[in-house]
């Protein structure tokens, strides 16, 4: 795998611009679009997609805020103090591809607060709980969650015309979306050092566990897709106001690897400190993930067992962190 040089290929742009109110035919041109995407590249970006600037402008700035923060008052929320994987992760914390030096970034976990009382809870199901808040910055608190709620329906939205990609009616991921594990992250990026380490990298490339990633990036380019036509990297740079969307692991398994769950990285070549706002949507976790009829061809059988989105996130997360 080529390690430095990127090519000029680019992700495809779909704009979702009146999709609510398309007629059948449109949204059927517009999700076989999303399933072309998924199959060749595993990425595209969207555009048209309804999120307000200003809320994208209000959460850049309460991050940028919160990482300026004195290393000690992160540390006081670090996620380490979290059952629910929320809050604070230091610099150099994770390493993302196995042999590499600590990726060059921080972040901080939020998902939907859930009181001790939730059934969910109480359960002991993955990563639901509560958040851990900065109390230096009240306004994080409801720009985030506000973000989260709109950005979770926007998944939503984003599952339906998926399901028409697959020859599936376009509810047929409803009781996956109710009540779902949903995650944003916020991420701080340093330049990157001008000798850094040998495969020194912001994010090593790695692909992610779960349902959909939509990222939020702000005008520092550095992200970087494997490309499996061009066998070599590809970058995705910064397109004001969009999303980079890609498929995880998990719908990867679901569609019997129909749709690509793709290789991705970041270099922060810009010189300057980089902000980026993923948005992980992973679904409900009991819902069972076993291999859409569609995607499976006559007398084949799945690749896949079945399984539930609960025991498919720790069997990832496992295989990961499982050694620290």
């Amino acid at each position: 795998m080529k390690s430095q040089n990127t090519t000029s290929t680019t992700l495809p742009i779909i704009n979702l611009s009146g999709y609510q109110q398309a007629s059948k035919n449109q949204k059927q041109e517009l999700s076989a679009k999303i399933g072309e995407a998924c199959r060749e590249f595993g990425f595209f970006y969207i555009t048209g997609h309804g999120i307000e600037e200003s809320l994208q402008t209000r959460l850049f700035s309460e991050s940028s805020k919160f990482f300026d923060l004195p290393s000690k008052n992160k540390l006081k929320i670090d996620k380490k103090f979290s059952k629910a994987n929320r809050g604070y992760e230091p610099l150099k914390d994770q390493t993302l591809e196995a042999g590499t030096p600590p990726d060059l970034k921080e972040g901080f976990y939020i998902g939907f607060d859930h009181s001790p009382e939730h059934p969910m809870v109480k359960a002991n199901k993955f990563n639901f709980g509560q958040n851990q808040w900065p109390t230096e910055l009240p306004n994080l608190k409801p720009v985030a969650i506000d973000y989260l709620k709109t950005m979770t329906s926007l998944c939503e939205e984003l599952m339906s015309l998926i399901a028409l990609s697959l020859n599936l009616p376009d509810d047929y991921f409803h009781d996956f979306c109710h009540d779902p594990l949903a995650t944003l992250r916020l991420l701080h990026y340093p330049p990157q050092p001008v000798n850094p380490e040998e495969n020194e990298k912001g994010c090593g490339a790695h692909t992610d566990f779960g349902g959909l990633t939509l990222l939020l990036q702000d005008e520092n380019g550095g992200l970087q897709v494997w490309s499996h036509k061009t066998d070599d990297w590809i970058d995705a740079p910064p397109i004001k106001g969009s999303y980079v969307v890609n498929i995880g692991d998990m719908i990867a398994r679901w569609t019997n690897d129909q749709y690509s769950s793709t290789l991705h990285r970041v270099i922060n070549k810009s010189g300057n400190e980089r902000y980026s706002i993923p948005f992980f949507f992973s679904g409900h976790l009991d819902h069972e993930v076993k291999c859409i009829p569609t995607c499976l061809p006559e007398n084949e059988q799945p690749k896949y067992p079945p399984t539930t989105v609960e025991k498919h996130m720790i069997e990832m997360y496992q295989k990961t962190y499982g050694d620290k």
